[in-house]
């Protein structure tokens, strides 16, 4: 099946499900699904950052410091969070991404509901190679100055999930959680 194939909850402007589509057509139609945002640190507190593939539907070669997607029908945000971020990192035995908050993207490409997590991930990563083009692990210092400098082509919807993570956080966010 390809992604295209996949189906999804399509939900209202309350995150309640009304119906279900495949991904295809919810992208299509613009219809409101639902997303998962999982920051990913290491042992030294850096943030996982990645480029994802030409290929992908939405967004593709531009990066993100997020790794994440959408939920599957009837999948809880908690469940997709863990299966997203261990798929993309091609690791096994992650603990539970930590939910830290939602929110309605509304933006380039539609509108989803977007659950912000974060986990630490001390295994060695083996991303996932139709969806990570490219990646590396830098200091929060660095992430937040590419963000804001428009050097790189970021995914408008992690660059406002990074946003709101920050402002979630407060002013001395840029880290001393080397915890």
């Amino acid at each position: 099946m390809s992604a295209a194939d996949e189906v999804l909850d399509v939900v209202d402007r309350e995150d309640r499900v009304t119906g279900r589509a495949r991904r295809g057509d919810v992208y299509a139609a613009g219809l409101i699904h639902r997303c998962v945002f999982v920051l990913v640190r290491d042992g030294l507190g850096r943030v996982f950052v990645h480029r994802r593939t030409a290929s992908k539907l939405v967004f593709p070669s531009h990066y993100d410091m997020f790794v994440g997607g959408v939920l599957g029908a009837g999948e809880s945000y908690a469940r997709a969070a863990l299966r997203e971020a261990e798929e993309e990192l091609g690791v096994a035995g992650l603990a539970q991404p930590e939910p830290l908050f939602k929110f309605l993207y509304e933006g380039p490409g539609g509108a989803w509901w977007s659950y912000v997590h974060e986990v630490r991930c001390e295994l060695p990563v083996h991303p996932q190679v139709s969806e990570v083009a490219w990646h590396a692990w830098l200091p929060e210092e660095e992430v937040a100055e590419r963000a804001a400098d428009g050097s790189w082509p970021w995914v408008p919807d992690g660059l406002e999930a990074y946003r709101r993570l920050r402002e979630f956080r407060g002013p001395a966010d840029v880290r001393s959680e080397r915890r």
